[in-house]
């Protein structure tokens, strides 16, 4: 045999091998290429399934948030409702019992002042019988006496004002006149009316005359 001939055969030899490795790869890679379309096929599936799902769960939660809503406000409808009404029974129940004070607010009063009316009926009635005159005098101190009892334990208290500072809160000034000592500048001199405090609120102040 020629060395050209050895040659070509050796030559062929290794182009077959060459073409067979090669023919090999290539089925590996369309096989690859395959499995990885296949995988690639199976994950696109799940995602697609994953992003129904999560698309069917968002379509069902405001159709749920919607009738939670709906619900509660159901109930504070009612609760509303409810208190409306009793805010009503009791308005009516606070404009019945107002009327009812306002009527009968001085009702204790009067009960209690009957005893001095009764006082005084005795004495005019003594008065008439009677030519003592001290008996009467000591009989209307009595009555004066028992009367300022009876407005001290109601809340009744007078204004201290004679020869007291002059204070606004407490005297109104009717006049003024020259004093008769230098200590009595700036003071009440003389009461013209009383003034009274009702559980230490002035209810009639003291009109009097101050020194200059």
């Amino acid at each position: 045999m020629s060395k050209k001939t050895t040659k070509t055969a050796g030559e062929t030899k290794n182009k077959n091998v060459f073409e067979e490795k090669k023919s090999g790869t290539k089925k590996q890679q369309v096989k690859d290429t395959y499995k990885n379309k296949s995988e690639e096929k199976d994950i696109k599936a799940e995602v697609e399934e994953e992003v129904v799902k999560r698309a069917e769960d968002k379509s069902d939660a405001p159709v749920s948030k919607i009738n939670k809503v709906k619900q509660e406000a159901a109930e504070w409808h009612d609760k509303y409702l409810r208190l409306s009404a009793e805010f009503d029974n009791y308005r009516k129940r606070t404009l019945k019992e107002k009327a009812d004070l306002i009527r009968l607010a001085n009702e204790e009063l009067l009960k209690d002042i009957l005893s001095v009316v009764d006082d005084f009926e005795r004495g005019l009635d003594t008065i008439d019988k009677s030519d003592d005159l001290e008996a009467l005098k000591a009989g209307i101190h009595l009555i004066y006496s028992k009367f300022s009892d009876f407005i001290k334990q109601k809340g009744l208290k007078e204004i201290e004002a004679l020869e007291k500072p002059f204070d606004i809160d407490y005297h109104e000034a009717m006049t003024k006149i020259p004093a008769s000592s230098e200590k009595l500048k700036g003071k009440v001199v003389d009461v013209i009316e009383k003034g009274y405090l009702l559980n230490d609120k002035v209810i009639r102040y003291a009109k009097v005359v101050v020194g200059e």
